[in-house]
């Protein structure tokens, strides 16, 4: 069983908080994470699947049912499904406050959550994301296959990379098949694969929803939904550009990012380490790879972006904090990592204390007194720790 970087705090909320709500795609691990906390958990815990007919049926008088049931902390999975279940608990709630009554696990946002619901807990419970395993909790399976693979537990502890494949082809077809549409987006089968396979080919690039729409037969406020809900659904990330007080000329469109690294490569057809490495899309991965690891480590602490101008000035990624860019990250598969001109002036621009470039297995060193080289593995585990306590 592998430990989860979130499992700790989740403890901790469970002695603070009424209810405490885990989001993250499907087949990421709430369960599972869940099932775990039953077992550390102070008092005993009920687990209910909202996607089971007989678990949904234990609530046809749900008020009865989760008062009889006060005294123990009540699992509610996919809870999304009966959002009826909101007012409820918040009335409850309010009723007699008793901390880690409720753990509420969804597979959509819950900003999306809290819209079907029509009901906000705000003040009585809180919300934490759970991605995909990140580098640092299995580093022991090494990088190579883990970013080949992604994060998915159920592809990435296969024992045979054909066997992660498969997996990866099924959760794809499930999603466009049955998921979506269970989780709230209508569309047609058809039109969301070409969108899926679209968003592989533009992974790491600026957004331009009018040339993907007419790509797609569809408008531009279509595109718009679709790339939001999908966002949403923990599927893709949309990095904002960065804005900053200057006389220039900003890119003013976000990046998009297919999260999970195994995902991108199915939709690209890439089923090898050699094939990725040799892949005309090697260093948009990479870019998206490492982002997606740094965000998973830094959620509440630092707000990512992207930083470009029209006249050059570039980095990959911002890390804000407090209102003031503090991180500068520039992302090169390459061994031998340096900057280019546009680099330094965007650094420049920022007035960052803290600049890195990560490379793929590189050693540390510094190029400039303020720039430093260095793995991805290194920046995770040795800079970002020193920077998150000092800073």
């Amino acid at each position: 069983m592998i430990k989860r970087l979130l499992q700790d705090k989740l403890i901790k909320s469970l002695k603070l908080f009424p209810a405490i709500g885990i989001t993250g795609p499907r087949q990421v691990g709430k369960t599972t994470l869940a099932k775990q906390l039953m077992k550390s958990g102070t008092k005993p815990m009920l687990y209910l699947d909202l996607e089971k007919e007989s678990d949904r049926h234990k609530l046809d008088d749900a008020e009865i049912f989760l008062q009889a049931y006060k005294d123990k902390t009540l699992i509610l999975d996919e809870v999304q499904n009966m959002p009826a279940l909101f007012p409820l608990m918040r009335s409850l709630i309010d009723e007699k406050r008793i901390n880690g009554r409720f753990i509420l696990l969804g597979s959509i946002s819950p900003d999306l959550i809290v819209k079907y619901s029509s009901e906000s807990l705000a003040g009585r419970v809180q919300f934490n994301e759970l991605t995909p395993l990140n580098f640092t909790e299995v580093k022991k399976y090494g990088i190579k296959k883990h970013w080949l693979l992604g994060g998915f537990p159920l592809s990435l502890l296969k024992s045979k990379t054909k066997d992660a494949i498969e997996w990866q082809d099924s959760f794809i077809s499930s999603y466009i098949e049955r998921d979506l549409s269970i989780l709230g987006l209508i569309t047609e089968r058809l039109l969301m694969r070409r969108l899926w396979r679209m968003l592989g080919i533009l992974n790491s690039s600026i957004i331009d929803y009018s040339s993907l729409g007419r790509s797609l037969s569809v408008s531009y406020n279509t595109v718009i939904r679709y790339l939001s809900f999908l966002e949403d659904a923990y599927i893709v990330n949309l990095l904002l550009p960065y804005h900053i007080n200057l006389k220039k000329r900003l890119v003013k469109s976000p990046k998009i990012y297919v999260r999970d690294s195994g995902i991108l490569h199915r939709l690209l057809n890439i089923n090898s380490f050699n094939e990725l490495i040799n892949h005309p899309a090697i260093g948009a991965s990479w870019e998206g790879y490492v982002i997606e690891q740094i965000r998973q480590v830094t959620l509440g602490k630092y707000y990512p972006y992207y930083y470009r101008t029209h006249a050059g000035a570039e980095i990959d990624l911002v890390l804000e904090k407090a209102g003031k860019p503090n991180i500068s990250i520039e992302i090169k598969f390459s061994k031998s990592p340096s900057l280019t001109k546009g680099n330094i002036n965007a650094i420049e621009d920022l007035k960052t204390e803290n600049n890195f470039v990560i490379g793929f297995n590189v050693d540390t060193y510094k190029i400039k007194n303020n720039i430093q080289v260095c793995s991805l593995d290194t920046f995770l585990t040795k800079f970002l720790p020193e920077l998150s306590v000092v800073k």
